[in-house]
């Protein structure tokens, strides 16, 4: 898994944990967490289909030649 896709999901359990203890508390405030980690599942998703595709291309080319 590409660095920046495990930084992504680090960041998007860090935010889940972030929402929970937030909603416990009573704040209102965990809805930008969960929103963050919303937008960090997609950009880990992102970087991995990206890496898959990189490598896929990349042995298509060397393939080829």
């Amino acid at each position: 898994m590409p660095r920046l896709a495990v930084f992504a999901v680090v960041v998007c359990v860090l935010a889940v944990a972030a929402a929970v203890v937030a909603f416990v508390e009573g704040s209102f405030l965990g809805i930008v967490w969960v929103l963050l980690a919303g937008l960090t599942s997609n950009m880990a998703w992102y970087y991995s289909r990206k890496a898959k595709a990189d490598r896929a291309a990349a042995a298509r080319s060397a393939g080829q030649v």
